[in-house]
């Protein structure tokens, strides 16, 4: 990831503040908590989140280059219920250690299925490639997975988990279909909505071989860059002037998690990250490629004004439509945050700029 042409991102420059004024994230949804860890010899991390009892999730994975961890148990057709936590990490496959210190905090509390005398915390996890910057040997480990846990209960419900380059997002970079020295930074970012007493929100860790777009005005907001690396040039732009990439074998992956207080079930937790899906093809292009492990994790707590845990699971279609709609909308709306809160990065010769940096591009 060598580019001395590339200017060094000034150090005064900061997160630019979302034009939309948006708010919200996860722990709008009532229950659920979440917490960030870093390791502090290289940009590397993991999120968790923790889930309160009789949680339902779904998942649908579109990328061609995943790395995951239980997720065929979310199945529909498959006998577990509900989850107690899901994880998001760095390290590539080596990240999904950090799952096991999830599970181990969550045992020695007594959160589990009942097997017996013990308690098997359920964590299916998913991990992102951000081995190019810094040391490779360092990646998130099961201590790490811990420290995200304490992170997560440390702050009060309901209280915002920080986003940009924070957890999960630490390591992250976008624009790299024609390789990593012309890619800028990425990282997470969260959104939230209500509808009619329902809550949606959504939560993107952003490292994505396409560039990011905001969907309200088609805007570039950050990607690929000249070669020179003074510009933001666009993935589309030199595709159709008929640029090849090259392979980029463990390259990206954006993961994400959508969730609601409705009470769903396992199918239609399902059918909700399915739909999810469209806000990262809203926000990010190319998306879902050979390259990128594109992973989408939907939460229904069921405990929201409008669907209380005692009610039986599931909700009728009409409903079930809206609230996708608004996943869709509101996963879009956290890529944009993830990219909107991102900081420049400098380490070595790697120089990552990010979108406050407020390269000139094509449009």
């Amino acid at each position: 990831m060598n580019e001395p042409a590339a200017p060094a991102p000034p150090a005064a420059h900061a997160p630019a503040a979302d034009p939309s004024g948006a708010g919200g994230g996860l722990h709008d949804v009532a229950g659920l908590r979440v917490g960030h860890a870093q390791d502090p010899r290289r940009p590397t991390g993991c999120t968790v989140v923790l889930c309160p009892p009789g949680c339902v999730a779904g998942v649908d994975v579109r990328g061609a280059a995943p790395g995951t961890r239980e997720t065929e148990l979310l199945s529909p057709l498959n006998t577990v219920a509900e989850v107690h936590a899901l994880l998001l990490a760095g390290g590539s496959a080596f990240g999904l250690d950090a799952a096991g210190g999830v599970v181990r905090w969550l045992e020695r509390r007594g959160i589990g299925i009942a097997v017996g005398p013990l308690r098997v915390p359920i964590v299916p996890a998913a991990i992102l490639f951000d081995l190019g910057l810094g040391d490779p040997a360092v990646r998130p480990d099961a201590a790490l997975g811990e420290a995200a846990c304490e992170d997560a209960v440390a702050r009060p419900p309901g209280t915002p988990a920080p986003e940009g380059n924070v957890g999960a997002g630490a390591g992250c970079s976008i624009g790299k279909l024609f390789g990593p020295t012309r890619a800028m930074r990425g990282g997470l970012g969260q959104a939230a909505q209500r509808w009619q007493g329902d809550t949606v929100a959504a939560l993107a860790v952003v490292n994505a071989v396409g560039d990011v777009r905001d969907p309200r005005d088609g805007r570039l907001l950050a990607g690929s860059r000249s070669a020179d690396g003074h510009r933001l040039e666009g993935c589309l732009a030199a595709l159709r002037r008929g640029e090849r990439p090259p392979t980029l074998v463990g390259a990206a992956t954006t993961l994400a998690i959508v969730a609601t207080d409705a009470p769903l079930d396992k199918a239609q937790a399902t059918r909700l990250a399915q739909m999810a899906h469209d806000g990262l093809a809203r926000a990010i292009e190319p998306v879902h490629t050979p390259f990128d492990g594109d992973t989408v994790f939907a939460l229904a707590t069921g405990a929201g004004p409008a669907g209380h845990r005692a009610a039986p699971r599931g909700v009728d279609p009409a409903r079930l439509a809206v609230l996708g709609a608004l996943a869709a909308d509101s996963l879009a709306e956290a890529v944009v945050r993830a990219i909107r809160r991102a900081a420049p990065l400098r380490l070595g010769e790697t120089v990552l700029p990010a979108a406050c940096d407020g390269l000139p591009g094509p449009d």
